[in-house]
């Protein structure tokens, strides 16, 4: 098969952050795709309890400075980097003082779901676009992992369709059994509008948006969906079935060989162009 760009972004990555089996699946399968001589590039947030000394991350100053609109306020993007030396990979960290590197992940120490987690997702989506299109790098394929991605083929379809690091770009989402507790806030969908990205067409979801409306805006837009464990949300995995999306089940041995499959049926002999880093 072809070989190609992979755009992996990631909510959880060991071992940046506990190991489960999203984060062991982020290290992972990254590092077997690379393996298998794909190009692969990938993103994750800079979680408040990343502890950046002991990952030797550092900010890269040219990929750094911009500020994101979200809820007509002016947020900094910061662009860190640091190597996982065991696996050979480079992750990308999206990092704001707001919403991630004064936090913990979804939750804060009081157990609950942060109120603004919406807005973060946000936040990261946009954050990680931008920086692609600086890195002058074009991906065949998005694998998204986590709610905290799950703005993101919204983004590719609608509001990017036109920037030419996505034109072609396919994405694939991930399903998993983690989920959040709470709504994601009344301002979700307005937050959410930016280019061709417009509240209209957000119209089929409630109103308020909860951690399965998010999954089924990640879905409609995805070109192909992994169930990447024995149980992940039953309800979303239906909808996918539901709306014919191409769908990886999961397996436990040769998971990384059957991904690579996946791949190549949603972006067949998909070229990897010379691009700039």
């Amino acid at each position: 098969m072809a070989k190609k760009k992979i755009l992996f972004i990631n909510q959880e990555i060991a071992p940046y952050v506990p190991d489960t089996i999203m984060s062991l699946q982020g290290r992972d399968i990254p590092q077997a795709i690379q393996e298998k001589s794909h190009e692969i590039r990938i993103f994750m947030p800079k979680w408040g309890n990343i502890n950046e000394r002991r990952g030797q991350l550092h900010e890269v100053q040219r990929l750094s400075g911009m500020n994101l609109i979200i809820d007509d306020t002016d947020h900094p993007l910061i662009i860190k980097v640091a190597s996982i030396q065991s696996a050979k990979i480079q992750v990308y960290f999206i990092d704001n003082d707001d919403y991630f590197s004064k936090r913990q992940m979804e939750q804060g120490e009081d157990g609950n779901d942060y109120a603004d987690n919406g807005e973060r997702a946000i936040f990261f989506a946009r954050g990680v676009l931008e920086t692609v299109k600086k890195l002058r790098w074009v991906p065949d394929i998005i694998h998204c992992q986590g709610w905290m991605s799950a703005v993101i083929p919204l983004y590719i379809k609608t509001a990017y369709h036109d920037e030419p690091s996505f034109t072609n770009t396919k994405v694939i989402t991930s399903l998993y059994t983690r989920s959040l507790n709470s709504a994601l806030g009344e301002n979700f969908k307005r937050c959410v509008e930016f280019r061709d990205a417009t509240t209209e067409i957000l119209k089929p979801y409630n109103d308020i948006f909860e951690f399965e409306d998010l999954g089924k805006l990640a879905i409609d837009y995805s070109d192909g969906i992994i169930q990447s464990d024995t149980e992940v949300n039953s309800n979303l995995l239906k909808y996918a079935q539901e709306k014919e999306k191409p769908i990886l089940n999961y397996k436990e041995e040769g998971f990384a060989d059957a991904i690579e499959d996946f791949y190549d049926q949603i972006a067949p002999d998909a070229p990897a162009e010379e691009t700039e880093d």
